[in-house]
Parts: C-alpha cells; sequence; structure tokens
C-alpha cells in the first residue's frame, strides 16, 4: 500500500534506537524526508546515516534534549515544516508510588507530558494552515493497565492522552489527527534492563524473568520494534485521516479487556 506521505516531512523524537528508530524507518521507507533527534550526538548521527543509506531520503540529525525548550527549538528548527510529528521521550525510573519525591513528579510530567503538548503546539498552525498533519504519540500500555513499579510513566502519560483527547476533536476538521500508540513488550534498551530490574527482584536469572514475560503475552513473544514502526507509519498516512483521538494497544494481546 502506498501511504501516501512521500515528499512530506517528519519529526520523530528520541529516536537514535528503539521504538522511535523504528518510526523513523518506517516513515522513510515511505518517502518521508526526516528530522530526528536525541541527545547523544554520536549515536543519533549514526541513526541518521543508517537510514539514508538505507532509504535515500534527506535526513536531518539533532543532538538535543527534547524536554528543554531550548532543544525542542532547534528540533524544529532543523528541517522543513513539518506535517509529520511522532512524539518520545525516555521513561522515568521504575520504582515504588509512595516513594517517589515531587521533583521526580515534576520530571516525569515535563518529559512525557508536557515535552509533547509543547512540539505538538509548534507545528499544529502550520499542520491546520497546510490541511494536513499527522500526530502520534510513544506512550504505554500502562496507560491501560497501569503496572505498580511504572506510576511515574503512567500518571504523565495519562495526562497526555488527556490533552490529545480534546485536541484531537478541535482540530479535524483540519484533516490533522492526533493519536497515541501504547506498547506492551518490545525488545528495546529500556525493555532489557526492565527484565534484568525485575530479575534481580526476584532472584531469577535475566532469561527466565524474560520467558516470564513471554509466558504473560497470548502471543508467547516480545515484539519486534519493527512491526510498531509500521504502525506508525499507518496513522501517518493519508489512508489514516479518519482516525483521530484513539490509543492503540500494541500488546500481543496481553490487555484482557474487550475495549
Amino acid at each position: 500500500m502506498d501511504l501516501g506521505i512521500a515528499g512530506r516531512h517528519a519529526v520523530v523524537c528520541a529516536s537514535s534506537k528503539g521504538l522511535g528508530l523504528a518510526c523513523a524507518a518506517a516513515l522513510a521507507r515511505e518517502g518521508a524526508s526526516l528530522t530526528i533527534a536525541a541527545r547523544t550526538r554520536a549515536d543519533i548521527e549514526a541513526a541518521a546515516e543508517a537510514i539514508r543509506r538505507a532509504s535515500g531520503v534527506t535526513v536531518f540529525a539533532v543532538a538535543a534534549d527534547v524536554t528543554t525548550p531550548e532543544g525542542r527549538a532547534a528540533i524544529l528548527a532543523a528541517g522543513p515544516p513539518a506535517s509529520i510529528l511522532v512524539n518520545n521521550a525516555g521513561g522515568p525510573p521504575r520504582g515504588d508510588v509512595l516513594r517517589f519525591a515531587p521533583e521526580q513528579w515534576l520530571a516525569a510530567v515535563n518529559a512525557n507530558m508536557v515535552a509533547a503538548i509543547e512540539m505538538t503546539r509548534g507545528v499544529m498552525d502550520g499542520m491546520i494552515e497546510r490541511r494536513f498533519g499527522r500526530v502520534v504519540n510513544i506512550t504505554s500500555a500502562a496507560v491501560k493497565a497501569p503496572t505498580a513499579d511504572l506510576s511515574l510513566s503512567t500518571a504523565a502519560r495519562l495526562g497526555l492522552t488527556g490533552y490529545v483527547a480534546g485536541v484531537a476533536r478541535q482540530v479535524a476538521r483540519h484533516n490533522v489527527t492526533l493519536n497515541n500508540l501504547l506498547p506492551g513488550f518490545f525488545d528495546t534498551d529500556r525493555f532489557r534492563a526492565g527484565v534484568a530490574g525485575r530479575a534481580k527482584e526476584a532472584g531469577i536469572a535475566p532469561e527466565d524473568q524474560l520467558d516470564r514475560q513471554r509466558e504473560a503475552v497470548p502471543a508467547r513473544r516480545v515484539g519486534d520494534p519493527a512491526e510498531f514502526g509500521d504502525a506508525c507509519a499507518y496513522l501517518c498516512s493519508a489512508q489514516a485521516g479518519f482516525i483521530t483521538g484513539q490509543n492503540m494497544l500494541l500488546d500481543g494481546g496481553q490487555f484482557p479487556g474487550t475495549f
């Protein structure tokens, strides 16, 4: 299927690895030019070169922290106006919900709610003017099924989810959509670190903990980031203009509900 986004420009945050990189690569395969960003210059430049070699599209690589106003300004100024925005940022630490300090809550909200809102505000006027815009936020399956040790992430991302629910319905008439992708277990560095942490807490080998987590998924595996990237690309497509304000769960069937 031709997704109808060749020649459009996409901004993908936190995209030197993991799910962000997978989204950037999928959009590039569809012919979209890119601005990709991450904090470490060597990592983001390596990711940009790999995407250029694989797809031939123009890629602007920005070493910037999306959680700061200066970083957001640098990302948005690096390339052409964005028709597609994929919001992403590293998740906050796991831990006991009763033990987090106020500054940890504020940091989580800034990174996983405010940053995405401000990036969205930065592109929205142009999207409305051009009558095409796709905003996809990478959130978490924990938004739908909270996990005790991910309370910082869940609270902040729920705030972003509420923001999307309201804004999506205000701008839909301009062919601008906002949606959230909720990943479950995907094979990323963050997932592997979480497996190692839970294994240590349980006093078992990481391989055994990984088996436990696979067994909790009806698909009996963890997700491939490329699968996630393809889902993102579809939500950014011309064909997805009637999908907005939605939360798409990608968890291999782990959530035990109908809706």
